[in-house]
């Protein structure tokens, strides 16, 4: 969990115009910033909230010219933001949204989506998944990439799999018109860079889905990018669906950072089209799992999928960070053959993209974690007693 500039950041850095936020513990609350030749700057005071940065005409812009003090070096935040090891009288890294709605879109992989039925059919019991995935993948295959949500083609397939009892509610958001998209986390919930992320004890067979986060502002223009997990209880989830917000959303359970990456002549909607994701789980008891997730494989645009968040028909006047969903499938056995995957505790996830950066988390009890306690009022009251509302 050793967090330096070389492990954290993105790889072209220098051209990168990262927006981030860190907590302050002289000023008992978070400061919005930016990274600057090595440097941390402080932009609050042109800057309160990292959702006023997002909604400016020109949010690269406005954060580079924006005035601010030096906190200190990029180094020395991150070698303090791993939660192991912190000390409470230096800054730390925190996630890089605050007034933003934090969402997800879900079964936007056709991978992801087959697992998502296993899920449901084996009503969250690991060692039923391997037969079943069998079982489905014999009448539908496992590659629909090519296959558009919505179209002609997906709605003739969908009433081959209502003729054989095949139908699934995955298979609906998967490759019907509309998207599965939910609240993954209160806002100002989420964990960031270092910190420990959190999986409800009463789970058994649990991942992570390494996946881009878009930040959206008001208007529901795309601004960045950044990285996400959107921890998973595939026992929960797969016992109803509607035990999602019970799946989904628990403490420390939605991890996202290191910075938003905001879009400039460097960095564009195609570089989230085209992002490679890696993934590598590294546990206490020597369990190594590689995994990896490939944007260009996803089955909705991720423009599209912001268009179904927000517009004429529901608004977010603070904007929304939105999980993009996951090529991910966790299907390598950990323990027992036929088991599965699922978290243990002090497991290490690393979620990598290149110009993104590296998201890393210690896995913990969401119990466990740092509770959730800093809300919207208090940061409105820390920002008005320094000034700067």
């Amino acid at each position: 969990m050793q967090l330096t500039p070389d492990n954290t950041l993105p790889a072209d850095a220098g051209h990168a115009t990262l927006l981030g936020r860190i907590w302050r513990p002289e000023l008992q609350g978070p400061s919005v910033v930016t990274v600057r030749d090595g440097m941390v700057i402080d932009i609050s005071i042109s800057f309160p909230t990292a959702r006023d940065v997002c909604e400016t005409t020109d949010p690269a812009r406005a954060l580079r010219a924006a005035h601010g003090e030096i906190v200190c070096s990029v180094q020395s935040l991150l070698a303090n933001s791993s939660a192991a090891s912190r000390d409470a009288a230096l800054p730390w890294l925190l996630a890089p949204c605050d007034l933003q709605a934090i969402k997800a879109a879900g079964v936007t992989f056709a991978t992801s989506m087959l697992e998502r039925v296993i899920e449901e059919k084996a009503r969250g019991n690991p060692a039923a998944a391997s037969a079943i995935r069998t079982e489905i993948q014999s009448l539908i295959g496992d590659d629909l990439s090519k296959l558009k949500p919505g179209s002609e083609q997906a709605m003739a397939l969908k009433q081959v799999l209502i003729a054989q009892g095949a139908w699934s509610q995955y298979l609906e958001v998967g490759i019907g018109p509309d998207a599965e998209i939910f609240t993954k986390a209160p806002v100002l919930a989420a964990v960031g860079c270092g910190d420990d992320a959190g999986l409800h004890p009463a789970s058994h067979w649990n991942n992570p889905e390494p996946e881009v986060v878009l930040a959206i502002n008001s208007r529901g223009e795309v601004v960045g990018a950044t990285l996400g997990n959107d921890v998973n209880l595939r026992d929960v989830e797969g016992r109803s669906a509607l035990l999602l917000g019970k799946a989904k959303d628990n403490n420390a359970s939605a991890s996202v950072g290191p910075f938003i990456r905001l879009f400039d002549e460097e960095f564009t909607i195609n570089d989230v089209r085209s992002a490679e994701l890696t993934l590598r789980v590294e546990g206490a008891d020597g369990f190594v799992m590689d995994g990896y997730s490939s944007m260009a494989r996803i089955s909705r645009d991720p423009l599209d999928l912001a268009a179904q968040l927000i517009g004429p028909h529901h608004q977010y006047p603070d904007g929304a960070m939105l999980f993009l969903g996951t090529l991910f499938a966790p299907v390598q056995d950990r323990d027992a053959p036929g088991s599965g995957f699922t978290h243990k505790l002090d497991d290490v996830v690393t979620i990598h993209s290149a110009k993104l950066g590296t998201l890393r988390n210690r896995m913990r009890h969401c119990d466990q974690c740092p509770p959730w306690t800093f809300s919207a009022s208090q940061l409105m009251r820390n920002l008005a007693k320094r000034g700067l509302l």
